[in-house]
């Protein structure tokens, strides 16, 4: 980042930020302990430096501040570590590092560094990392911007983007492929940020400094439209108005060439000011326009026609709300938020992503979710507590506005319910497991595996297209083996790219075993059988006992007459077990093979087939101790 955004060192309290601008800060004593890994990792205490120790220590202090205050298992450290053969005494050494960090960090015993379920926490404040410090700023930036604020907002944004010092873990990331998937949600959120303080900025009436630090950022990001248009405002703003032209153009010729697209609606508004000789600017009253999406993966694979469908969907003014189901690890979150931000730019009031249930998988109270999307969006009133009243409010509130609402994971109707929109220039665009056939006014669309030829382009651009190519028929049989579900394919390409030495031939064979298959797709955070088991939590007990059943057949195909012997039931139960599968998304209805005109296609004819990786999950659940089977 510019000079710009570098403060004066000159009795500094805190990274980047000086003295000067303490009354920003919430003036509470800074911990003696800084961690900062904003470029080099670095610690001290009290402005010594600490002794972190040779490269491995150094290793497993960098995994753990990818997620302060957040368990990160034995097998993570593991694999970050020792990413090509970890040695038998991999679990000691661990134990040794930690127990050294311990000391070095946690001298006065205050359980800093503890071990619980799930793995090592490093529990640390938001004074003493730079990335918690960087995302408590933006924080606090992004609620100045919603009480239309922006005099206060850019100075918050621009202490958090005074945080940066170099490359996140620059000193570190080669060595670990989680470390360097963290350097890009860190990248991601940085540009998110500036762009927040870029556009308070402008609305100060200060552009010089967004004119001076934007084209940095633009030569990063130049397909980012939000970006590109604060550029053109800001240019045009300091009398640089020939630059503006030139960087719109330029902006309109990569879109086309690389994506075969247009200019979005505020990249466009910006450019006919621009022509019209009018420095636009935003209504300080009317809607703040947020973009609080979750990154867009890099390597999106496939889905052209589902893209298309829901594309156009949402696109017609007026439709229903667009629902995204299909079974967990489908990838339908990814598929909404990709499209999330294609169309972004036709919801200038903003683009908003919540999740309706909880880590534990259990349903978010409605009141909750609703009070954390009007706080996004601007909405400044209270919301009455009552559900009725709530929901009328929220829809006239909505009512007029271009917005985009992506509910992801919605458990059943009812939590719906007061979310959605009205008929209008609001959207909605909705994910879940089940069908949910209670939903009425709603365009479905079904999300199914990847092509055999879509996931071995994802496993390609995971390992490397040349290592596909070289070993192709093991390769397709490890995306068959991961059942073509790109949340599995992330998980077992993952590993291989840090197995480099391991032929894809081998790899096959682990995850065809039965035994081994689970165990093999775990990967840097990446847990096929973690995922299942959040599913299999939320499964009625009755749904559960049908999978328990359909655990001891010999393979996934079945027909309704195996199954009703595998439930013991008549065929009639058997049918209604199986479409309570279907409606939770478990299960995909049965295929029918082809039938001559004067046939008629009768029960027997009808072929289910559970997911593979789902009936190795419900064969581990079926053997477990206390299920009775």
């Amino acid at each position: 980042m510019s000079d710009t955004f570098t403060e004066s060192r000159g009795g500094e309290t805190g990274p980047g930020i000086s003295r000067e601008n303490a009354d920003v800060d919430r003036g509470s004593a800074r911990s003696p302990l800084l961690l900062t890994l904003l470029g080099p990792l670095r610690a001290s205490r009290d402005g010594l430096p600490l002794p972190l120790g040779p490269l491995k220590q150094r290793l497993v202090l960098a995994v753990l501040l990818t997620r302060p205050n957040t368990p990160v298992s034995l097998e993570e450290l593991t694999d970050a570590v020792w990413p090509d053969d970890p040695p038998r005494t991999a679990r000691k050494n661990l134990q040794v590092y930690v127990s050294t960090l311990r000391r070095v960090l946690d001298p006065e015993d205050l359980g800093r560094l503890r071990h619980g379920p799930g793995g090592y926490v490093l529990h640390l404040g938001a004074d003493e990392c730079d990335t918690l410090r960087f995302e408590d700023l933006a924080r606090r930036g992004d609620a100045e911007v919603r009480a239309s604020a922006p005099s206060r907002a850019a100075p918050l944004y621009r202490q958090a983007l005074a945080l940066w010092r170099g490359e996140p873990f620059s000193d570190l990331a080669a060595h670990a492929g989680v470390l360097r998937a963290s350097v890009e949600r860190q990248h991601a959120r940085r540009l998110t940020v500036y762009e927040a303080w870029a556009e308070a900025q402008l609305e100060t009436g200060e552009p010089a400094p967004v004119a001076d630090t934007v084209d940095e950022m633009v030569i990063r990001h130049p397909l980012r439209e939000r970006l590109r248009a604060a550029q053109l405002t800001a240019l045009h703003r300091v009398g640089r108005r020939t630059e503006a032209l030139a960087a719109y153009d330029d902006c309109r010729q990569q879109l086309s060439r690389e994506l075969g697209l247009e200019p979005g609606a505020a990249l466009q508004s910006a450019y006919r000011s621009l022509l019209e000789e009018v420095a636009p600017s935003r209504s300080r009253g009317g809607p703040t326009g947020s973009r609080l999406l979750p990154p867009d993966l890099t390597d999106f694979t496939g889905r052209e026609r589902e893209l298309e469908d829901v594309s156009v969907q949402l696109g017609r003014e007026g439709g229903p709300p667009v629902l995204l189901t299909g079974p967990a690890g489908v990838g339908k979150t990814a598929l909404a938020v990709h499209v999330a931000h294609q169309l972004a730019a036709r919801y200038p009031d903003g683009v908003v992503a919540t999740r309706l249930c909880a880590e534990d998988g259990s349903p978010r109270p409605w009141a909750s979710v609703l009070a954390e999307l009007a706080r996004s969006l601007g909405r400044t009133e209270r919301l009455p507590t009552e559900r009725e009243e709530a929901t009328t409010a929220w829809r006239s509130w909505l009512s007029g506005r271009r917005i985009l609402l992506l509910l992801d994971d919605a458990p059943d109707v009812t939590a719906l319910g007061p979310l959605l929109p009205p008929s209008g220039t609001t959207a909605a665009l909705v994910t879940s497991r089940s069908r949910l056939p209670c939903l009425e006014s709603v365009h479905r669309t079904e999300l199914p595996p990847l092509s055999v030829e879509e996931a071995l382009n994802l496993l390609g651009r995971i390992v490397g297209h040349s290592r596909v190519a070289a070993e192709y028929t093991a390769a397709t049989r490890i995306v068959t083996a991961t059942g073509l579900l790109p949340f599995a394919l992330r998980a077992g390409g993952n590993r291989l790219s840090v197995l480099r030495h391991m032929p894809l031939g081998q790899y096959a064979d682990r995850l065809e075993h039965p035994l081994e298959a689970l165990d093999e797709l775990a990967s840097g955070g990446l847990g096929v059988r973690a995922r299942l088991a959040g599913a299999w939590a939320r499964l009625p007990s009755a749904t559960r006992d049908t999978l328990h059943a359909l655990a001891t057949l010999p393979g996934p195909a079945f027909t309704l007459s195996t199954a009703a012997r595998a439930l013991g039931s008549d065929g009639r139960n058997a049918q209604r077990a199986l479409e309570d599968l279907i409606d939770v998304g478990v299960l995909a209805p049965p295929s029918r093979p082809e039938v001559t005109a004067h046939l008629a296609a009768g029960p027997e004819a009808e072929r289910y087939e559970l997911p593979w990786l789902t009936l190795l999950f419900a064969r581990e659940q079926a053997a477990a101790p206390g299920t009775g089977r």
